[in-house]
């Protein structure tokens, strides 16, 4: 799934894009033709079985005595490796 790096990039207007980037190239804000810079890279960090940021809104519980939070978009624990419950809705 994940398996290149997600960054966060950022404007001087603050606006912000997460992507994949490479390596000098330049990217620019499509609303502001404000150049972007890379501020940070997202976590989980690639190769990762994820292909979600770790975000609150992306993330849930494990359920096991580990209680670690795991994205949503994975079937088994990263920590534990047993397999998780379907989500509801």
């Amino acid at each position: 799934m994940g398996e290149r790096q997600k960054y966060r990039l950022r404007a001087r207007s603050d606006r912000e894009v997460i992507r994949e980037v490479e390596p000098g190239a330049v990217y620019v804000d499509r609303a502001t033709g404000e150049e972007l810079e890379v501020v940070g890279a997202l976590t989980p960090l690639a190769p990762s079985k994820s292909d979600l940021p770790w975000a609150v809104e992306n993330l849930r519980l494990c359920g096991c005595s580990l209680e670690q939070l795991v994205p949503k978009d994975v079937n088994d624990c990263i920590h534990c490796g047993r397999r998780l419950p379907a989500l509801d809705g």
